[in-house]
Formats: C-alpha cells, sequence, structure tokens
C-alpha cells in the first residue's frame, strides 16, 4: 500500500493537471463560440451559390468546362480534414477512420492533408503526402480555402487525377459531429442542386462567363464551410474531452484523499498500539 506522502504527492500532482484541463475546457469554449457562429453564418452564403450555380447549369445547355468534365475515375484524390493539434476527445482518430475506409480502395490515391494530425496519420502508414497545410485548424481564414481550391484545380485541370472528394467532420452540436465525405470534382448538377423550386437569373455578359467564374468561387465557398465546420468540431471535441477530464481528475481527488485518510487513520492507530504496548510493558 503507498503511504501517506506518497499519496499526498498523486493528489497534488492530480490537482495540477485538473487546473490545466479546466483551464483548456474554458479557453475551447470561448473559441468555440466564435467558430459555431461563423460556421452557422457560412450556410446560407453557401446555399444560395448552390442555388444560382445550379440556375447557370441548367441553363447553359452542353457547355464545355474543365471542373464539369467527367473522366474515368483512374485516380482520386482526398482532401483531408482534421486538427492540428490533440486532447480532443475522438476527433481525429474518427474522420482518420473515414479517410481511411476511402484511401484503402485505391491503388495510387492522391491525399491533400489539412492539419497535422492527417498528415502524420498517413505518413506513419507509409502514404505518399502530396499536398499538405498545416497550423491553421482552430482558426482557418478563407484565404487557406482560396489557396487549397487553386491547388486542387490545378491538379484536376492538369489531368493529375480524375475525381476529387472531400473528407471532413460536419458539426452538429457542441457535442455531436459527424466524419463525412463529399465529391468536390467534376461538379456534377446533383452536387449543386438545392432544396425548393430554382429562381430565373438574367446573366450577364453571359451564362458561360458566369459559371467559368462561379465554380472556382463554389469550390472556394464549400472548402471554406468545409474548415469552418471542421474546426467548431474540434474545439467542440476539445472542451467536451476536457470537461470530462476535469470530472475525472475531481473524482480521482475524491478516492486518493480516502486512501490518504485510510492510511492516516492506520497509522495513528498503530502509533497508539505502540505507546499502550510500550505503557504496558512498563508496569
Amino acid at each position: 500500500m503507498a503511504s501517506a506522502r506518497d499519496i499526498r504527492r498523486r493528489i497534488r500532482s492530480v490537482k495540477n493537471i485538473q487546473q490545466i484541463t479546466k483551464a483548456m475546457k474554458m479557453v475551447a469554449a470561448a473559441r468555440l463560440r466564435r467558430a459555431q457562429e461563423r460556421a452557422l453564418s457560412s450556410r446560407p452564403y453557401t446555399a444560395k451559390i448552390r442555388e444560382v450555380l445550379a440556375s447557370v447549369a441548367g441553363g447553359v445547355g452542353e457547355i464545355s468546362h474543365p471542373l464539369l468534365e467527367v473522366r474515368p475515375a483512374n485516380r482520386i484524390a482526398y482532401l483531408v480534414m482534421a486538427g492540428d493539434k490533440g486532447l480532443c476527445g475522438a476527433y481525429n482518430s474518427n474522420v482518420m477512420k473515414e479517410a481511411a475506409a476511402n484511401v484503402r480502395t485505391q491503388n495510387d490515391p492522391v491525399i491533400f492533408a489539412v492539419g497535422r494530425k492527417s498528415r502524420d496519420f498517413f505518413k506513419r502508414r507509409g502514404y505518399r503526402i502530396d499536398q499538405e497545410m498545416t497550423g491553421f485548424s482552430e482558426k482557418p481564414a478563407y484565404e487557406h480555402a482560396r489557396t487549397i481550391a487553386q491547388k486542387l484545380v490545378d491538379m484536376y485541370v492538369e489531368g493529375l487525377v480524375d475525381e476529387i472528394y472531400l473528407v471532413y467532420t460536419q458539426f452538429i452540436s457542441p457535442v455531436q459531429s459527424t466524419p463525412s465525405t463529399i465529391r468536390l470534382l467534376p461538379v456534377a448538377s446533383e452536387d449543386v442542386q438545392g432544396e425548393g423550386p430554382q429562381q430565373e437569373y438574367i446573366f450577364e455578359p453571359s451564362a458561360e462567363a458566369v459559371l467559368d467564374l462561379l465554380l472556382p468561387k463554389y469550390l472556394e465557398t464549400v472548402i471554406y464551410g468545409a474548415l469552418l465546420q471542421a474546426s467548431a468540431s474540434e474545439l467542440g471535441s476539445r472542451m467536451t474531452a476536457m470537461g470530462n477530464a476535469t470530472d475525472n481528475a475531481q473524482e480521482l481527488i475524491g478516492k486518493l484523499t480516502l486512501s490518504y485518510n485510510k492510511v492516516r487513520q492506520a497509522g495513528i492507530t498503530r502509533e497508539l498500539a505502540e505507546i499502550v504496548g510500550g505503557a504496558e510493558a512498563l508496569k
């Protein structure tokens, strides 16, 4: 059985860890509020650009565009979004399971890793990382989405890949998120079809010119929305994980305190028995 000194030392250690996890929970909660607002506010814009794109694509007939070109899927690319840090529960492992289930089905997949956890996961398993971007998983900016979209468009237009899929975590609530996989390229009509009746638009100078400008903007918007949802999911998972860790630390402190009191009482009882025994021996 551990001594009272060892138990006291462990109690102090657990209390220090509890202070750290409590602080991390508070920081994640403060950041989550802003990330959640950004993720939710981006959805109406994404829905509207889908609606406009569906209207344009439906009104131009058999138009030819590089991002609409459907080719045999000989080589597929995956844009995988994960976190830069750990201590966020099962967030990273869940999205990695979703990505691995897709990547395993391909002979020579192209991997675009966003986040250190995504990059390290595939490197440890011997996959080649063709592109990577790290350091902004908690605070993504639109410039990050624009850079990613441009690299993906270049890869697709140059014929390096035939299809591109996005693997990210869809934010539902601070305690619930779902890994999802969607196709980015080629853009098909079912990918941009909105709900409800479609509005009619007049395009100037032409629907073809608008489509040429709108398709890259659509990709940037979808990627940016995914970055925001992934950020909110990561922060929500971290807040939940750190809250659970803080509660577990409090429970462990209670058990250790009980053990400490038992050890101290046993020591006091033993000392009293020694004193009584010594007194009896002197009689």
